[in-house]
């Protein structure tokens, strides 16, 4: 089965990819889940982000927005102490801000984010790995606009990650079995 290569590290890249990487969401609480798993990301690989996803989701109620932007900096320095997450005070306030400003949206998250992208997934046709942008205009204009709502941790490469992950953009290479058109 030819996959992107990216994913043949683990069984837990293979199963993120197969199963996951490049599906169309619309759904507010994974698109919320994936912005903030991937601003976590920084600096570090998404397999580490991925180990520790449930960490995350018990931290952060299952990425309820609702309920974490009620948290407050006690909650925070709890956080912190946990060791099933990333333990950066700038990224983990980040979830917090972005929960914030979600729910500010009013349920208009995915529309929001999928406005950048004509409301469909942009199909590429990368045959190699070298070919794939770290960044687009797209992604660009997503920051922007995302940081004036409120957002942090959403810089234009976190954006096309995130894009990508949910399906935004599918950057499957043209010979993976998961590639879409």
């Amino acid at each position: 089965m030819n996959r992107c290569s990216w994913a043949d590290g683990s069984d837990l890249m293979r199963r993120y990819h197969d199963e996951e990487w490049g599906t169309p969401t619309f759904d507010e609480g994974r698109l919320f889940e994936m912005l903030c798993l991937e601003g976590q990301q920084a600096g570090l690989s998404w397999e580490t982000v991925l180990r520790k996803r449930e960490g995350y989701r018990s931290a952060f109620s299952g990425f309820d927005p609702a309920r974490v932007a009620g948290f407050s900096s006690e909650d925070i320095d709890r956080i912190l102490q946990d060791r099933s997450v990333i333990r950066h005070r700038g990224k983990l306030e980040s979830i917090v801000d972005n929960a914030r400003a979600v729910v500010a949206l009013e349920g208009r998250f995915a529309d929001v984010v999928w406005s950048y992208v004509g409301g469909e997934p942009i199909v590429n046709r990368w045959q190699s790995l070298d070919e794939l942008p770290a960044k687009t205009a797209e992604s660009d204009a997503m920051s922007k606009g995302l940081k004036k709502l409120g957002f942090r941790f959403v810089g234009s490469t976190t954006c096309y990650a995130f894009m990508q992950a949910c399906g935004m953009v599918d950057d499957h290479l043209a010979t993976c079995f998961r590639k879409i058109g």
